[in-house]
């Protein structure tokens, strides 16, 4: 480590001990605590903090600060992990966090246990580098923001937790999150923003009968197919200056019916839309629903029932956190990163509310998937990143 702080855990040791957890959602399995204890022993302030609401599991959550004064970056993340699957199929342990042919293998390698690793390890070492503070000057503060529920539902997870920072006065200026944004290479693409997400269920009822006596009958199954073909096929918009089109997608159809003699008396049809700076959920929503009106006519019974929704559009508008950024991935990389809102959703989703943030991390080829790896060099780049990150951010 640069900063002398050589009994200090590398990223790839840290990495090790989380893999090693099974903490998949929700259970923390000894994760969290791996890094309560590393933040501990350098002067963090540490906080374990559970949510849990009717319905849902209670989900272990960490925030440790170190500094008491701005400027405050946060290093976001989750500990939390999807199953394993078939667990004979690895070719190494999930959970083993085993280093072959310069890989490291394990559930979470790339999502993101690998990414949180490099953040303690670069935090560590610029702290042993500034006489254990985030300045020699004693400004600034550095603090972890990690939950174990960001796989699932994401309830009991970030919006508590940053509720909860809230409400003790805790203001973050920046925060860098470490999923894997990167598409083929380190330091290929930076996340600076997210569309949004709303997901609802079109109904179209009919009136059951035989299918001998159609006119008795009102089959809702051609009527849902002209809609579901009338919603997709007219777009929401044609993109905007820093994000792709929207698009409505219809994922199920359905009619609940085991018989075929029998008209069915309803049919539905799920669908998402992955939405752009151009609409809220509330325009989204009278937008697709005045679509769906023209198209049923007078004679269609059609209705959309919406689901709640907590995902919405964000972007971090270039400036000096992210040259900051870019300078550091480029120092390291050779790369000059894109600044990109492609994707899906995040947690960031939620951290947008409280500061700017972007989404940096390790390589995600292999995210989800069986033998989830990332290779070791890649550890060794991220955590030169993220140090350089906090190099320019406390200059």
């Amino acid at each position: 480590l640069s900063g002398g702080m050589t009994d200090a855990p590398s990223a790839l040791s840290i990495a090790r001990d989380l893999l090693r957890c099974p903490s998949v959602t929700p259970a923390d399995a000894g994760a969290l605590g791996v890094l309560e204890n590393i933040l501990k022993a350098v002067g963090f302030e540490v906080h374990r903090v559970t949510f849990g609401e009717p319905g849902t599991a209670d989900i272990d959550n960490l925030y440790a600060r170190i500094g008491n004064t701005a400027p405050h970056i946060t290093f976001a993340g989750h500990t939390d992990v999807v199953p394993p699957g078939d667990e004979s199929a690895w070719t190494h342990g999930a959970f083993a966090g085993e280093v072959k042919d310069g890989f490291l293998y394990g559930r979470g390698a790339v999502d993101m246990k690998g990414g949180i690793a490099c953040g303690v390890a670069a935090v560590l070492d610029h702290l042993a580098a500034h006489g254990g503070k985030p300045r020699e000057d004693g400004k600034g503060s550095i603090s972890f923001l990690i939950t174990g529920d960001e796989e699932d539902i994401s309830v009991n997870g970030t919006v508590k937790l940053l509720q909860w920072a809230a409400a003790r006065g805790e203001k973050f200026d920046h925060c860098v999150l470490g999923e894997p944004s990167n598409l083929e290479a380190l330091g290929d693409c930076i996340k600076v923003g997210r569309r949004g997400s709303l997901s609802g269920t079109l109904y179209v009822d009919g009136v059951q009968g035989h299918v001998a006596y159609p006119h008795r009958a009102a089959n809702p199954v051609p009527d849902i197919s002209a809609l579901i073909v009338a919603l997709s096929d007219e777009p929401l918009d044609h993109g905007s200056a820093q994000f792709q089109a929207s698009n409505l997608e219809f994922t199920s159809v359905d009619v609940g019916n085991t018989a075929s003699n029998v008209i069915p008396a309803q049919a539905r049809a799920k669908f998402n839309i992955r939405f752009n700076d151009l609409h809220t959920q509330e325009s989204l929503r009278t937008l697709v629903e005045q679509r769906m009106t023209k198209a049923a006519g007078n004679r269609v019974r059609a209705r959309i029932v919406w689901e709640p929704s907590n995902s919405n559009v964000f972007v971090t508008e270039p400036g000096a956190f992210t040259d900051l950024a870019v300078a550091a991935i480029e120092e390291v990389t050779g790369r000059r990163p894109e600044l990109s809102t492609s994707g899906g959703t995040s947690d960031a989703r939620f951290i947008a509310g409280y500061c700017p943030v972007i989404e940096f991390g390790l390589v995600g080829q292999t995210m989800h998937q069986i033998d989830e790896r990332t290779p070791v060099s890649d550890l060794e780049k991220l955590t030169k990143i993220y140090r350089g990150v906090l190099d320019r951010y406390f200059a």
